[in-house]
């Protein structure tokens, strides 16, 4: 059905669908950052790290825990919600979570880097590629999007 003539119902159905498929592509990412960092202080040579180290480690893995969280909440809300006629809410609560789950990854995928190359390189070259990592990810996931997003006029075409 062309979405210019569809129901409120079929539209959030829709809507709802294409969040979750969305959400499918980078909960993988995540779990699998996540998975790795939670190993990470089980490895050897981990207790050498020094304190700005350990915290860097400790905002990336928190973060993959935020991102994990965001990306799988959709799933989990539609299972208590179902047949409770708020399918437009969940979209609108999954689109933000979707968004809260961009930034948390984009937070745990720059922290991480930035962790590994201070790690092999110390403090300049961590820096300067966190700087890249961040700006790449800011810009690619919610910058460009925002300008597309405001030169269509910022309305609800589905």
């Amino acid at each position: 059905m062309e979405p210019d003539k569809e129901t409120r119902k079929e539209r959030a159905d829709r809507n709802f669908v294409e969040l979750l498929q969305s959400a499918r592509v980078a909960v993988t990412g995540v779990q699998v950052l996540f998975a790795f960092l939670l190993t990470v202080p089980f490895s050897p040579g981990f207790d050498k790290l020094g304190l700005a180290d350990r915290r860097l480690f400790y905002v990336a893995l928190v973060s993959a825990a935020i991102a994990s969280i965001c990306y799988i909440a959709p799933a989990a809300q539609h299972r208590v919600l179902f047949r409770q006629g708020l399918k437009e809410t969940l979209v609108r609560r999954s689109n933000l979570y979707g968004i809260a789950g961009a930034l948390a990854l984009a937070i745990s995928m720059t922290t991480a880097t930035m962790l590994v190359v201070d790690y092999l390189f110390h403090n300049t070259m961590a820096v300067i590629t966190a700087v890249v990592i961040a700006l790449l990810a800011v810009w690619s996931w919610f910058v460009q999007p925002a300008i597309d997003r405001s030169a269509n006029g910022d309305g609800d075409s589905g």
